[in-house]
């Protein structure tokens, strides 16, 4: 990605401008200095002269590049291809651990739960900030450090592609003979097709009939304007060149990358990404207070967020049936939504995996789902204490569920409850259930019940799928005298010391939903798009010289000459000769020379 000066072509097709004797004398004075080595300039490493001067200081001194030089040094470093190139990979590869493990921005609840998973591990990843991989130090200077160093390389190349789209085509080189496709055509007599006349307005000669060099170079330069080169007059010669197209490619493609990086940099402070639990007849209002947790970009405000409102009808699973060694894997899953938007317009969608339902500048994904118990608890008092849905927690692939009750407004006590739930219970020979199913056929709730203060009234904020039982009463369970209460949809049982009792009203299904909102994404396409298509073209234009030569025959009584055809690529292009080739045969084809075999 450093700027690559066109001097490589320039130099090739230059180096034979000088003429003969320039050039005999030039070798003949590098000769005369550097011993008679005609390989050797006079100031090359190895000549000569250069080893008995470095003899006579007593080796090579390296010049001191100081502050400044250093400074220059490391900054065409940081803007050359290969750092551009290593630091992209490395950015890849710093963006893997985000898709390993759970990002606080996206899952917080994934994060709470990859800590109780692994105590010992998750202190040491948190340290290295790999739960907020895309906003930690380390990605966010491989990320600068890549915009600067495309910053650096696209604008030097700009101001030096502008000034080579200026520049006229370079000189005719003396000799053809040594580039790609090189050919020479003889015009005479002999080679022309039929009968000419002896005057047709000036293009012919008028003793033998033959095309006049003007005429040929001037038919030369029309041909090649035509098939897109721009194209120079030197004598009786034309320059031309074309492919400038394939550098621009090159800085739309890199211009890109750089817009991709601002887009999604500027565009990451007005995102917001909240989720939330929605159980089945539940209905989620966009508005901050509804979100279960809420990350918010570093210009967000609540103006933000759009008006709508999203009812979960309904939540379906289709599991797999007839495959036994598949039994119970859940094949496809998804929930109909009832969206209603500010201004009233109400609509029915379906919200799948991989599709998500767009709506208020937001994109709203489905990222898992669950069961949630509706129970009713009355206290000791006979009073309805709590009545609500709660959700539970999956803990295998068969849905075993964990959830926990609270139930502070019991009296005389308050109330916590440790719920397993088991869509399909079974029970095993050691006497503890199972679910075999991950479908609710045959539905099973047990809990551990505690008595004591809850610790909710201490300001401090604590889980609502967690219980701390310390300082609490356990009176059903394994560590009491009463066991564990067992219901199914439908049931009511008395709780043990007359604490009061449970209804167990039924099982519904809930939904985890994930709202992301993203105005750079719009943008971050286009940028992609222009770079897919600047990269096309700098892959697929050729960047070539074509050069159309006549050159008058010594001697010739008739004014006889030859017609010289060469190409020079900047870099590797197979069809050049092909190209040079096809053009010698149009032109001599428009002169009406025979094109010899």
């Amino acid at each position: 990605m450093s700027p690559q000066s066109d001097r490589d072509a320039d130099d090739t097709a230059r180096a034979d401008a000088p003429t003969d004797a320039t050039a005999t004398d030039a070798t003949a004075r590098d000769d005369t200095v550097s011993g008679g080595d005609p390989m050797r300039p006079s100031d090359h490493v190895d000549s000569t002269a250069a080893a008995a001067a470095d003899d006579a200081d007593g080796g090579v001194t390296q010049p001191k590049l100081g502050f400044v030089g250093y400074l220059r040094f490391f900054w065409r470093q940081l803007t050359s291809m290969r750092t551009a190139l290593f630091l992209l990979m490395l950015l890849a590869l710093a963006a893997i651990p985000g898709s390993l493990v759970p990002q606080r921005t996206a899952d917080p609840n994934g994060v709470v739960q990859y800590k109780a998973d692994h105590p010992q591990l998750f202190p040491v990843l948190d340290t290295l900030q790999v739960f907020d991989t895309y906003t930690s130090v380390w990605f966010s200077a491989i990320y600068l450090l890549l915009f600067v160093s495309l910053i650096g390389c696209i604008v030097p190349r700009t101001k030096h592609h502008w000034q080579a789209l200026r520049t006229r085509p370079p000189r005719t080189p003396v000799r053809l003979g040594r580039l790609a496709g090189y050919r020479s055509v003889p015009v005479e007599a002999a080679a022309l097709q039929g009968d000419r006349t002896t005057d047709v307005g000036g293009a012919t000669d008028a003793a033998t009939s033959l095309p006049s060099v003007d005429h040929a170079v001037t038919r030369a330069a029309a041909l090649l304007k035509r098939s897109g080169y721009r194209v120079e007059r030197f004598g009786d010669s034309v320059s031309a060149e074309r492919g400038y197209l394939r550098e621009t490619g090159n800085l739309v493609f890199h211009a890109a990358l750089v817009g991709v990086l601002v887009a999604v940099g500027l565009g990451g402070g007005f995102s917001y990404t909240g989720q939330r639990l929605l159980v089945e007849g539940q209905t989620f209002s966009n508005v901050l207070g509804s979100y279960d947790s809420f990350n918010p970009g570093r210009w967000f405000t609540q103006s933000d967020l759009q008006g709508y409102n999203l009812t979960l009808d309904k939540f379906t699973t289709t599991y797999e049936e007839r495959n036994l060694d598949a039994l119970g894997q859940a094949l496809d899953y998804s929930a109909t939504i009832t969206a209603r938007q500010k201004d009233g317009q109400e609509r029915t969608e379906r919200l799948g995996v991989n599709e998500p339902l767009s709506i208020g500048g937001t994109n709203v994904y489905l990222l898992g789902n669950g069961y949630a118990m509706q129970v009713t608890v009355r206290d000791g008092d006979g009073n309805v204490a709590f009545k609500d849905v709660v959700p539970f927690l999956p803990e295998d692939a068969n849905y075993t569920s964990t959830g926990v009750i609270k139930v502070p407004d019991a009296k005389p006590s308050q109330l916590g409850m440790v719920g397993f739930f088991y869509p399909t219970a079974s029970k095993l020979g050691s006497g503890a259930f199972a679910s075999a199913y991950p479908d609710a056929q045959n539905p099973l709730l047990t809990l551990q019940v505690y008595r004591g203060d809850l610790g909710l009234d201490s300001g401090v904020p604590q889980s609502v799928y967690s219980l701390d039982t310390s300082g609490l009463e356990q009176i059903a369970g394994r560590q009491s005298k009463a066991a564990s209460i067992e219901l199914k949809p439908g049931q009511s049982k008395e709780l043990p010391d007359g604490t009061g009792s449970i209804t167990f009203d039924g099982v519904k299904r809930y939904v985890s939903l994930d709202v992301h909102h993203d105005p750079s994404q719009l943008f971050v396409a286009g940028f992609a798009v222009l770079a897919v298509l600047g990269l096309l073209t700098s892959l697929f234009v050729p960047r070539r010289r074509v050069w159309v030569k006549a050159v008058p025959r010594r001697g010739a009584e008739h004014g006889e000459y030859d017609l010289e055809y060469a190409g020079l690529a900047r870099g590797e292009d197979p069809n050049l000769e092909r190209a040079v080739a096809d053009i010698a045969r149009r032109h001599l084809s428009d002169l009406g020379v025979r094109i010899p075999a």
